[in-house]
């Protein structure tokens, strides 16, 4: 019985721990070639690879295997990206940038106590096919497969005619598959697509965002399952300007020149604002990793208003040592004062 039960802790490891595992197989080709895990936060930014995405970097071996494993991902489900690096040396950072053709990427849902493999596929395609134990994870290719089927049917009938059935039929046709699965993160996925300006949807979306309950619907769903998150804001704050531009493009009103115009702004003014903090964050951040733990400590006790004698106590060193790391501070941070420094880090 004992034994019994050690198998059952052995095979449960990962969800016990709170560990995710993933592993995959690719040409051997690539072996030798960096692989990258991501996190997709900004749905606006998962059709190409960007530097602030990484969370973990692998190898392929040579065998062409390889896999990512630790606990540093959401207990949540989120969107990832595995990128395959196959560009050569000599090309610089522009693979990040999704203009390398020997790259290969996959977007998947995943969470931090899921198993996944990508196995190849019967025709030895790599990275288009996975085996998890989280059964949303190829929600997303399942997307892109439909998004296949509708491109076909654009190209058979190109008329304008046929092109407002076919918006129609495949707007319906998304949506529904998307409330079916029952993941929020698999509608952000599609309404990325469909109410990307630079798609023909573009328009179409306009038109279903003021007639259709849907979006609405879909803010709801959001907020229960994913509340607080950046990326439940963001849909928010987009819907919420998109139907003020589609009500501005209505020839049908009367009475929204001034009105319209002036909501118009103060919600883009939102945005700006929302992005804009939470870029500030995001460089706090980043300035405090450039730091050395220990000066990252002088920052915190002089954020509380520390003076230097307290500071120099509290980490057991001289009052010029820490005159000194204060000097290198403001060189690192490019500031003169206290005060710079408060600004630059507090919110």
């Amino acid at each position: 019985m004992r034994f019994f039960v050690l198998i059952l802790l052995v095979i449960n490891s990962n969800v016990l721990l709170g560990q995710y595992h993933i592993s995959g197989q690719v040409s051997q080709e690539n072996a030798g070639n960096a692989i990258y895990l991501s996190l997709v936060e900004d749905y606006r930014k998962s059709s190409r690879v960007y530097l602030d995405q990484i969370v973990h970097k692998s190898e392929v071996d040579s065998l062409g295997h390889f896999s990512f494993e630790g606990d540093n991902l959401s207990d949540q489900n989120r969107i990832y990206r595995i990128h395959l690096d196959g560009c050569s040396d000599n090309t610089g950072g522009n693979h990040f940038l999704g203009q390398c053709d020997n790259s290969k990427n996959v977007l998947f849902i995943a969470n931090n106590k899921d198993t996944l493999e990508f196995p190849t596929s019967f025709e030895e395609q790599s990275l288009c096919t996975i085996n998890s134990t989280n059964p949303k994870s190829g929600l997303l290719l399942e997307i892109e497969g439909l998004k296949e089927h509708m491109a076909y049917d654009f190209a058979d009938y190109p008329s304008e005619a046929n092109k407002k059935m076919n918006l129609d039929k495949w707007f319906k046709t998304l949506h529904s598959f998307g409330e079916k699965t029952n993941e929020p993160l698999a509608e952000l996925y599609i309404y990325d697509f469909l109410s990307d300006k630079r798609n023909e949807t573009f328009k179409f979306y306009l038109q279903d965002l003021t007639n259709n309950e849907y979006y609405e619907n879909l803010s709801e769903r959001l907020i229960t399952a994913y509340p607080g998150t950046e990326f439940t804001q963001q849909y928010l704050a987009e819907i919420t300007t998109d139907k003020e531009l589609a009500s501005f493009n209505n020839p049908k009103s009367s009475k929204w020149n001034r009105t319209i115009i002036a909501l118009l702004v103060v919600s883009l003014l939102g945005n700006v604002l929302f992005f804009l903090g939470k870029r500030k964050k995001n460089n706090a951040s980043h300035l405090l990793e450039k730091l050395t733990p220990q000066e990252q400590k002088i920052v915190a006790l002089i954020l509380e208003n520390k003076t230097n004698k307290e500071i120099a106590t509290e980490l057991f060193v001289s009052v010029n040592t820490i005159k000194t790391h204060i000097n290198n501070l403001y060189k690192k941070l490019d500031i003169t004062s206290r005060d710079e420094m408060s600004v630059l880090f507090k919110k």
